[in-house]
């Protein structure tokens, strides 16, 4: 399993899909491969399909599985807001994988036959592409977790209209995919985006889809209260910089999924979250704070090469688009990180609209899954 290869190539918007597609086929060289993750970055959206049928034409590798996303990433290199291909062959043995094909619940893992092989290999790992507009992302991803058994990584693709994703066969909605088994040995680690700050809050009463109170008290007072008065007199500013946060029931790393606030209603005293609330349940505000991310980036680098002798075979990154250049700068600097924690091997991502860690849709997060 120590057959892996990849290539990145990239140009400025308008750039012909071919050529970049030839430059990822020089890159990959010759050599045997069973399966291939692709991405492929917002600009060439159009082109999705005709990438996939000329590499998978080209290279003969058989099987393909990935995502359109609003930026892609590769070795040491980010590419957002231009086109990009990115490509990760690999060599595995054909019965440690499966193709999961587009759809959710019990009824596709029926339909596509996969039943014995999840039984003679499980726990599998499962690489999920997951279109962002779809009802209910976060009920799709716990579905094929809870149809699969399988501990799932990726992300939410980007949002153009036509297929965003491809496991084999190009998708529009719902989720695609890649069963592995556990012969197929990896290491996961989440790195959050947002930083905590006040305590943890009960909702204690809701009117419609709104929070009403907090801990018995008019929503917007404690949110006022955890925020700071400086924060608390401009809410405009605050807009996009302070989010809610959901604590994960069970977690021993104080886990938490960051949800968007929708809507404060200073007259009111309530707060619109976009997630699904009820009376009991548990809330924190959270603010997104680079230097608290990269510091939460490196404790998940430090616990991964706790678990990971050497230099890994190969990488997968799913990252927020709210991250990479977005959040540090034009330097790569998630990309350069990884680097130095681990080495120089073949790693490719993309930056998409929403997270997949076990079975949960993370927001403002970094899933990096390595080959070992």
């Amino acid at each position: 399993m120590s057959g892996f290869r990849s290539a990145h190539a990239a140009g400025e918007v308008g750039t012909e899909w071919y050529l970049l597609a030839g430059e990822c086929l020089a890159q990959l060289g010759e050599g045997r491969a069973s399966l291939a993750f692709l991405y492929v970055s917002e600009p060439l959206a159009r082109m999705f399909g005709d990438i996939a049928a000329f590499l998978r034409q080209r290279t003969g590798i058989p099987h393909w599985v990935g995502a359109l996303g609003p930026g892609v990433c590769a070795t040491g290199a980010e590419y957002v807001g231009r086109s990009a291909i990115v490509v990760l062959a690999c060599d595995l043995p054909e019965d440690s994988f499966r193709m999961l094909p587009a759809g959710t619940g019990p009824a596709t893992i029926e339909r596509a036959g996969l039943g014995p092989w999840l039984a003679a290999h499980a726990p599998p790992l499962g690489v999920i592409h997951a279109d962002p507009t779809g009802n209910a992302p976060q009920d799709l991803v716990r579905s094929l977790a809870e149809a699969t058994g399988a501990f799932l990584v990726g992300g939410l693709t980007t949002a153009t209209p036509g297929p965003a994703h491809i496991a084999d066969a190009l998708a529009s909605g719902g989720a695609s995919g890649v069963l592995l088994g556990a012969e197929v040995r990896v290491a996961t680690g989440l790195s959050q985006g947002c930083s905590p700050i006040g305590t943890v809050h009960t909702v204690t009463a809701m009117d419609g889809q709104v929070v009403g109170a907090l801990d018995g008290r008019r929503a917007v007072e404690v949110f006022r209260e955890d925020i700071g008065e400086l924060l608390a007199r401009d809410p405009a500013r605050a807009a996009g910089y302070i989010h809610a946060a959901l604590p994960v029931a069970g977690s021993d790393t104080g886990d938490y999924l960051v949800r968007n606030l929708v809507g404060i209603d200073e007259k009111q005293g309530w707060l619109s979250i976009a997630a699904p609330l009820a009376t009991g349940d548990r809330v924190m505000f959270v603010r997104r704070d680079p230097a608290a991310a990269l510091a939460d980036f490196r404790r998940m680098l430090d616990d991964l090469r706790r678990r990971v002798d050497g230099t890994p075979k190969a990488g997968l990154y799913h990252s927020c688009i709210a991250r990479g250049p977005n959040q540090f700068g034009p330097d790569a600097v998630e990309l350069g990180m990884i680097r130095e924690a681990f080495g120089d091997f073949s790693l490719v991502g993309f930056f998409g609209n929403g997270e997949i860690s076990r079975d949960r849709l993370y927001t403002y997060t970094g899933v990096l899954t390595l080959f070992v």
